[in-house]
């Protein structure tokens, strides 16, 4: 990856939306090096997709919910049983798992309390949990799909 790839990959994080020509002259390329160059970054993994970003308010999702999960069972099988039960509900946008006294953390938007009270039911008929807490966001002060391209190679 070069200069002109980690620029490319700059702009496109920002706004994927500008044309080719726009980006092409934004990072001195013609329009079909510019094109050859996005299309090997996403053949190549690099770019996964092109979505667009919502307002979660606008959409009526006014709850952000950080939820920690402690689990007692730590086997194959219940990995694979959690990871199941947590793919069919849209309000985790991220699950992982963790060190330390929390095993698994979920990312959860939701439209209120109640919304997170019929989400923690859901889970918990779903699967054996130990112990579950969540810590409910106040103020987003960073939130960024950006990342940082300084490790991207020379």
């Amino acid at each position: 990856m070069d200069s002109i790839d980690k620029s490319l990959l700059a702009r496109l994080q920002k706004d994927v939306s500008p044309s080719i020509e726009t980006i092409a002259d934004a990072v001195h390329l013609s329009r079909n090096a510019c094109w050859r160059r996005i299309k090997q970054l996403e053949e190549s993994g690099v770019i996964q997709a092109k979505v667009a970003l919502l307002d979660p308010a606008k959409i009526g999702l006014h709850l952000d919910a950080f939820i920690s999960i402690s689990t007692s069972t730590h086997d194959p099988n219940w990995l694979a049983a959690f990871s199941k039960a947590i793919q069919d509900i849209p309000e985790i946008i991220g699950a992982y798992r963790t060190t330390g006294s929390t095993d698994y953390l979920l990312h959860a938007v939701l439209p209120d309390i109640a919304g997170y009270d019929r989400l923690y039911k859901k889970l918990i008929s779903r699967i054996a949990l130990n112990d579950v807490s969540a810590s409910f966001v106040m103020e987003k002060m960073k939130e960024t799909n950006v990342l940082p391209l300084t490790y991207a190679g020379p």
